[in-house]
């Protein structure tokens, strides 16, 4: 069983998985999440099941809905014992016709073997991740 490092656990949450999302890459997202991972926004509240199902869809939706996706002022905490990560940050999204949406978000990510098992998205605004 893989342990990450603190290092390696806010590595994973900030380059491996946010900077992948910021570049669009579906495949990079996906490879940090085990195939029977969920992703929560209990602010919504709604819950998407499955890597590559209900997770897969979720991003294609917002990779479909907005032309610049960026996640950045990144302030991380994790946890080695219980591999876990928490992070709060800002978020700016940029729709076809110009309009923006910035956010400030909370996310708490759970990791067995190296991987998403669990991740937790607090939204300050709407939810983007539909």
């Amino acid at each position: 069983m893989t342990k990450l490092t603190r290092d390696q656990l806010i590595e994973k949450a900030t380059m491996d998985y946010f900077a992948n999302v910021d570049r669009k890459n579906m495949d990079g997202v996906l490879a940090n999440f085990h195939d029977n991972a969920t992703l929560t926004v209990p602010t919504d509240p709604i819950v998407h099941e499955g890597r590559d199902d209900g997770i897969r869809q979720m991003f294609q939706t917002l990779f479909d809905s907005y032309t610049e996706i960026w996640h950045g002022d990144f302030e991380c905490t994790a946890d080695e014992a219980t591999q876990s990560i928490a992070a709060r940050f800002n978020v700016y999204l940029k729709t076809e016709d110009g309009g923006e949406i910035k956010l400030t978000n909370c996310n708490f990510w759970y990791v067995e073997d190296g991987k998403f098992s669990r991740v937790f998205v607090f939204m300050s605004g709407p939810n983007v991740l539909k």
